[in-house]
């Protein structure tokens, strides 16, 4: 039989930063390891920590998120620590396989002076190492004036129940709300810190509080502030009504709670003091198409092969643990 230990302590201890309009994030050290389809209560570096595992034919789920300096660096095989959809199949003919992500983002993120479109990249990276990309590679005639939703349901990219899917490259990636990842942090009624962007301000979950500067105000679904064009598209286009197929279908109007960057400044269980921060809706654009900040660049894909994963860091990493290694299935007693 699979045995199971479950660690009663928090996922992330509350850190108190300091009063600048920013704030700076907890250091949080975790690393996500296979323990027979369970979960797996570890110390690591002197400190304890939460490891959740999701059994995996091949792999184990590894990422270690810590802070040194000015920089938060998240390290990952990619892997996601739950059940996925199946891979390949038919709309999506790739297999997952372990990355080698090494990410860096700052510790102490500040608001830019511009908005950076991010139309087609990767956004952010969740806390259980497994990368968020907005955008689907997917275009009316080649034209990138008008890209496919991911979500529309209008196009089948193999989308698994966790609205994720596989590159060539083999990258498991999130278009969407990551539901095996939120149903392994629990209560998903309630502000869940889900990962960084890559311009280094934290992603939550679909709750936030209903007022943002009082966690006492309770919570609420937060609504985007994007609605649908009204009208048709133009006939030098894929024509129709906007209907949502393609991500130009849409435009800010600013009715919902959040900005154009789907996010808000305000208080979060892990910056009580307040911090910019994103979040991912049900409603469009879902994950953020814009930076509030300064995106680092070890996010970038190759030119030369969009379809490559990102994951290459602006200064040198230490070499935590080397990659990970298939292993055959546990058997069961």
């Amino acid at each position: 039989m699979h045995s199971h230990l479950y660690d009663s302590s928090p996922l992330h201890a509350h850190a108190h930063p300091s009063p600048s309009t920013m704030g700076s994030a907890p250091s949080i050290s975790r690393r996500m390891l296979l323990a027979a389809g369970g979960f797996l209560a570890t110390t690591l570096l002197g400190r304890r920590e939460l490891a959740i595992a999701q059994d995996h034919p091949l792999w184990s789920s590894e990422v270690t998120i810590y802070t040194q300096g000015n920089w938060r660096y998240i390290v990952s095989n990619g892997i996601p620590n739950h059940v996925t959809g199946v891979f390949p199949n038919q709309n999506n003919p790739n297999t997952i396989s372990p990355q080698r992500y090494r990410f860096q983002v700052a510790a102490r993120p500040q608001i830019a002076d511009q908005i950076t479109p991010n139309p087609l990249g990767t956004f952010g990276v969740a806390i259980n190492g497994v990368t968020f990309d907005p955008g689907a590679a997917e275009f009316w005639r080649g034209d990138r004036s008008w890209q496919y939703e991911a979500l529309s349901g209008q196009i089948n990219l193999g989308l698994d129940g966790n609205n994720a899917h596989v590159q060539p490259s083999g990258a498991y990636h999130y278009h969407g709300l990551p539901m095996g990842l939120l149903a392994n942090l629990g209560d998903g009624r309630r502000m869940l810190l889900l990962g960084y962007a890559a311009d280094g301000f934290p992603i939550y979950a679909q709750y936030g509080y209903v007022n943002p500067a009082d966690p006492a105000s309770g919570v609420k679904k937060m609504r985007s502030g994007y609605q649908l064009k009204q009208g048709r598209r133009p006939n030098n286009g894929p024509g129709g009504a906007y209907d949502g197929t393609f991500g130009q279908d849409y435009e800010f109007v600013g009715a919902g709670d959040l900005d154009e960057c789907n996010g808000r400044f305000g208080v979060t269980p892990e910056y009580p003091d307040g911090v910019y921060h994103y979040y991912i809706t049900e409603r469009f654009p879902t994950i953020s198409r814009n930076f509030r900040g300064v995106p680092s660049t070890s996010f970038r894909r190759s030119p030369a092969d969009r379809q490559s994963p990102p994951g290459r860091p602006q200064t040198p990493l230490p070499d935590l643990h080397p990659p990970n290694r298939p292993r055959r299935p546990p058997t069961s007693d």
